[in-house]
């Protein structure tokens, strides 16, 4: 299968060398939802590169809370942690848009890495594009409101869609975003009042982008679009 035909925006942009290195050993998966993709603190033995769908890195707190701190999509790859050198996360990594994409065994990227410097700087970099979001994540859950929060993280989703539904319940919102589910509740009444998406059971329809983008007053901009390009020298 010719590079050019990937959606995956780390693959398609890798060099052609080091894309060779790879692909022998890939193959196609489909990710179902809550598919669990990375176990927290146990070693990580694939690595994921999304097509489409959505996979959700998520924080687990002592007692159970959870908070998203970052989203892959056909941008990124799972397995930043490898690629930093390390087995394994605190963090859980499932999928909570389904989805298909390309698997490949830890083994196979270690191997790879080891012997081309320019697989390793391109995946460093894309590593560090996620830090930044992850980075990002943290800010704006701490400083802004919560349909702020929710208008940031439904313009990301749809970075990563293909059309402008997206299928997911309002528990799983309520966990994305580290709310109490009666606030998600509220803040999709009050973007949907202000006719900026369209909301029922399971599903919400993006109705008015750059309505969004205006309400997120600057937590969503350069740094949730840069990661698009990251991989490019």
């Amino acid at each position: 299968m010719p590079q050019s035909t990937f959606r995956n925006h780390v693959l398609k942009s890798l060099a052609a060398d080091d894309f060779a290195l790879l692909q022998p050993s890939m193959h196609h998966v489909e990710l179902g939802i809550k598919e669990q993709l990375e176990v927290p603190y146990q070693p990580i033995e694939q690595v994921y590169f999304p097509e489409t769908g959505i996979a959700s890195v998520v924080a687990v707190m002592t007692g159970g809370r959870q908070s998203e701190v970052g989203i892959i999509g056909h941008d990124g790859m799972t397995g930043v942690t490898v690629v930093l050198g390390q087995e394994s996360s605190p963090n859980e990594t499932y999928i909570q848009i389904a989805g298909q994409g390309w698997c490949l065994p830890v083994e196979s990227l270690r191997a790879a890495l080891a012997i081309s410097p320019t697989l390793s700087r391109s995946l460093l970099r894309y590593a560090n594009a996620f830090l930044v979001q992850a980075s990002r994540t943290a800010l704006v859950n701490g400083h802004s409101k919560i349909e702020e929060r929710l208008a940031r993280w439904l313009l990301m989703v749809h970075d990563r869609s293909s059309g402008s539904r997206i299928y997911l319940t309002h528990e799983f919102l309520a966990t994305m975003l580290g709310a109490r589910r009666p606030g998600v509740t509220t803040a999709l009444q009050m973007l949907e009042y202000r006719g900026l998406i369209h909301a029922k059971r399971g599903e919400i329809t993006i109705v008015d982008r750059s309505g969004l983008i205006k309400l997120t007053h600057g937590a969503y901009g350069e740094e949730e679009h840069r990661h698009f390009g990251i991989l490019t020298d």
